[in-house]
């Protein structure tokens, strides 16, 4: 479950490292959020918390002064603990096109099999988001496993009325 070496080594020159969030990535990780204007945003206190609460399942890349410049947030999904559900991808602009997401999520997805096993990937994604859209097609062409989309929560059901349908995808399974 990795990307290929051509692909990590176009990224590892873009970034010093990748490693699991610490709660003081958090502002940061709220301002590439923030500054994606494309992710739904969350208060920063959350990401303070998903810092805390799932670095085990998440992932940042950082810059040569060792500040997060992308991340990629996930839990394992309670009934199905194999399952990894991938919250949020970012990159902060100036990193952007250099397959940087695509490197971390990678790595997630191969620290996660290694510490706990993985069966399935899971993200909802807004039909109007295509570079999410390319991002996980692509992790599950280059991972040789099979990729099914459904609606998971109608746009009516959210509260704001504005809110476009979320589209699940669910990737696997993997190997074991």
């Amino acid at each position: 479950m990795t990307a290929a070496p051509a692909e990590f080594a176009r990224a590892r020159s873009e970034f010093l490292s990748i490693d699991t969030p610490r709660v003081e990535d958090g502002a940061a990780i709220w301002r590439i959020a923030r500054d994606s204007e494309v992710l739904d945003l969350n208060s920063s206190y959350s990401y303070l918390l998903w810092c805390r609460d799932f670095a085990a399942t998440s992932a940042v890349a950082r810059g040569e002064d060792g500040e997060p410049i992308a991340f990629v947030t996930g839990y394992l999904r309670p009934d199905r603990p194999q399952t990894l559900v991938v919250w949020q991808v970012a990159v902060d602009r100036e990193h952007r096109g250099k397959g940087l997401a695509a490197t971390l999520l990678d790595a997630l997805t191969a620290r996660v099999a290694a510490d706990q096993g993985l069966v399935s990937v899971e993200t909802t994604i807004t039909p109007d988001n295509t570079a999410s859209d390319r991002l996980f097609t692509s992790y599950a062409q280059r991972h040789d496993v099979g990729l099914e989309q459904e609606v998971l929560f109608d746009g009516g059901l959210f509260p704001e009325g504005t809110h476009l349908s979320e589209v699940l995808y669910r990737i696997g399974p993997f190997a074991t």
